[in-house]
């Protein structure tokens, strides 16, 4: 490989590293990354927005398990990406941002985009944000983040680099060496045999799971572990899935129901799994055992979140240290005294909770359950029917339904639906926006038309901010600025060049959805709240 400017060199770069796709909108400023993407062979997705660019970047990465890349301009385009950034940070997923920045800022005023200190503005959201200063610095910088991506707790990386360094001749970067890097091992084996003798001693032990223990493996492995110990299962809602839905000893994504703490109170053995057991799991100050407590976590700072008890804290890989869980298990399973009565009463009495709490959502996503294909990926945007929803939809394995958890941003679903399409090509997608959400990122809705994705976008329509409505309510305030003018839906779709439809009951949303999914293109489902059942 001859010289080239580093703009170039970098796409290059990536390629070697198995980038196949960069989301983003080019400028001025960032041009010269421009240069070398055709002829690295890697593809470019135009999105409308660098915030539609950051959640494609997001959607992809949940998709696939390789990183999302991001192209951005100096300035306003990284500001514009940090919402998705904060997002993926927050949800611990793997994005790189790649950035121009102005080649010196402290001297000279008043230039195109200028920021006071972008490194800096970005990493009030990244993992790190960087100015690579040099050729050498920035190649230097980026295998990091992709050696972090494979060894760390997946968080979201920033690199920027001034326009000059952009724009001057490069050498090479390194050649990019077989990999040899390994997720953190699991625990020692004394460590393995003390978790596995307290689930096995334990008369109601409880294991929780997180979005950190998804792994391929990992449904079977906490099967194995649950049956032979008798243990109960709990999941976060990024959780779900790593346990069947009809386990009869499995308490499924109720974590954050308040009735769930005197579940926990119950417990004798808490062995909780790449899990934060952070606000937005649980919704209360504290989980509500009174028992001891195992954590196990590759991110050593959840070890110290919220104020539960802990008896044993392991920094390793999860799906690892339950591997070597089993093989210390004794021979002869243990009983426990969990009943799959006492769990199914429980779900029973919960479901009844959320269906009188937003009446109406629950049966339409029971039909969906019924005519989603199976391991169909959903997008889900901040929207009341998510809400209720990612509580009882049975999954089909972990990993399937993404939400804006933690950062909690409204535009997610769309454009995350379309980097989650573009990375999982055949395998079908859904996105699930409210009708106020959905118009934060509306603008994307042709990128899907452009590449002709197969994408279902259901509109969910109250006409109003449905949530906050009802917590001003419960708050004694007079509900204030939560209804707001739609414009026509349907019109919209079809202006951007999408096929649209309006069911006005679930056989007919049924259909729609079937039909979606064959169509060579998005659709726009739009749903009333009101729909006939």
């Amino acid at each position: 490989m001859s010289h080239r400017p580093l703009g170039a060199q970098i796409s290059h770069m990536l390629k070697s590293r198995g980038v196949e796709v960069i989301f983003g909108i080019p400028g001025v400023h960032n041009q010269e990354l421009y240069r070398g993407i055709e002829e690295a062979g890697i593809t470019h997705v135009l999105a409308r927005h660098e915030q539609g660019a950051g959640f494609m970047a997001d959607g992809y990465a949940r998709a696939t398990g390789k990183p999302g890349v991001a192209y951005v301009i100096t300035g306003p385009g990284l500001c514009n990406i940090m919402t998705p950034l904060g997002q993926a940070y927050s949800d611990s997923v793997q994005v790189l941002a790649i950035s121009s920045c102005l080649d010196e800022t402290a001297a000279t005023k008043g230039q195109l985009h200028q920021m006071r200190d972008q490194a800096a503005a970005a990493r009030a959201v990244c993992d790190w944000s960087e100015i690579g200063q040099s050729a050498s610095a920035t190649y230097t910088l980026i295998d990091r983040a992709f050696a972090e991506f494979q060894t760390e707790r997946k968080r979201p990386k920033h690199i920027t680099v001034p326009i000059a360094q952009l724009e001057a001749q490069a050498p090479p970067p390194p050649l990019a060496r077989a990999s040899d890097i390994m997720r953190i091992p699991g625990c020692d084996d004394t460590t393995a045999r003390h978790i596995a003798n307290a689930l096995t001693a334990a008369r109601r032990p409880m294991i929780v799971l997180g979005g950190g223990a998804i792994a391929p493996e990992m449904r079977a492995t906490v099967d194995v572990v649950a049956k032979h110990t008798g243990a109960a299962t709990f999941t976060t809602y990024a959780g779900r899935g790593l346990v069947a839905d009809d386990a009869p000893l499995h308490f499924g994504a109720l974590l954050a129901r308040p009735d769930s703490a005197r579940i926990f109170a119950k417990s004798d053995l808490v062995l909780a799994i790449g899990t934060e057991l952070s606000e937005v799991d649980l919704w209360r100050p504290t989980l509500g055992a009174e028992c001891p407590m195992i954590r196990v976590d590759i991110d050593p700072a959840c070890f110290g979140a919220m104020d539960h008890p802990k008896d044993m804290m392991v920094q390793a890989d999860a799906a690892a240290t339950l591997s070597a869980v089993i093989t210390a298990l004794p021979p002869d399973p243990s009983g426990s005294d969990w009943s799959a009565t006492e769990v199914r009463d429980f779900r029973a009495h919960l479901r009844a909770e959320i269906d009188a709490e937003r009446p109406g959502i629950l049966p339409v996503v029971d039909r969906l359950k019924q005519c989603l294909p199976k391991d169909t990926l959903i997008y889900s945007d901040m929207t009341q029917f998510a809400y209720a929803a990612k509580e009882i939809y049975p999954m089909d394995a972990p990993g399937l339904w993404h939400h804006p958890y933690g950062f909690g941003t409204l535009g997610y679903a769309l454009p995350a639906a379309i980097g989650g399409k573009i990375g999982s090509k055949s395998q079908p997608v859904l996105a699930i926006a409210g009708d106020y959400g959905f118009q934060y990122t509306i603008q994307e809705l042709i990128v899907a038309v452009e590449l002709g994705l197969s994408l279902p976008i259901i509109v969910w329509d109250n006409e109003k901010l449905g949530e906050i409505e009802d917590s001003m309510v419960r708050a004694q305030i007079a509900p204030n600025a939560v209804v707001q003018s739609n414009p026509d839906f349907l019109a919209l779709a079809k202006a951007y060049g999408a096929k649209a439809t309006s069911p006005k009951h679930l056989d007919a949303l049924e259909t729609a959805l079937r039909d979606a999914f064959l169509h060579a293109g998005p659709t726009l489902i739009h749903v009333s709240s009101d729909i006939a059942l």
